[in-house]
């Protein structure tokens, strides 16, 4: 007798295939009894509000509001040094002196400002209190360490 070609798991395999076939025959039935013939551009239209949230319905000509292009700012902007500001205090938040740079927490506007070894007058040390000038580098400003608040 000989043995069947069937296996179990290509049994399975056909069940599965015609089972996708069904479900994908019931879909394709469903859209067709469900179609949405004739739905108009105000049907699809989406709206935003005063508010900036989408609703279905126009918004309101008197609430709209003008703005001018100038007027509208993206991010911060940096905070401009002027030659007028002589002197400005701050604390050290960061020195390497192997590599011979570090960092200063300005008091007033607490801005993070760039110093190297060159530009100090007197030695400092993390977490110094420090009186310095702006110099326009080739990278943006850097300050320049007149002396140590003690």
């Amino acid at each position: 007798m000989a043995k069947s070609k069937e296996t179990y798991s290509k049994k399975e395999k056909e069940k599965k295939r015609l089972k996708q076939k069904q479900d994908k025959k019931l879909k394709q039935e469903d859209r067709k009894a469900n179609k949405r013939d004739g739905n108009s551009l105000e049907g699809m239209m989406a709206y935003l509000d005063e508010n900036g949230n989408l609703s279905s319905t126009p918004p309101d000509p008197s609430r709209k509001k003008v703005f001018l292009q100038e007027d509208i700012q993206i991010g911060v902007p940096k905070q401009e040094f002027s030659s007028e500001d002589s002197f400005r205090t701050g604390t050290v938040s960061f020195f390497n002196k192997a590599k011979g740079f570090g960092f200063i927490n300005e008091d007033v506007s607490n801005e993070r400002i760039f110093f190297h070894i060159k530009d100090m007058l007197e030695q400092v040390e993390e977490s110094d209190k420090v009186k310095f000038q702006f110099e326009r580098g080739p990278r943006g400003y850097s300050a320049i360490l007149l002396s140590r608040n003690i």
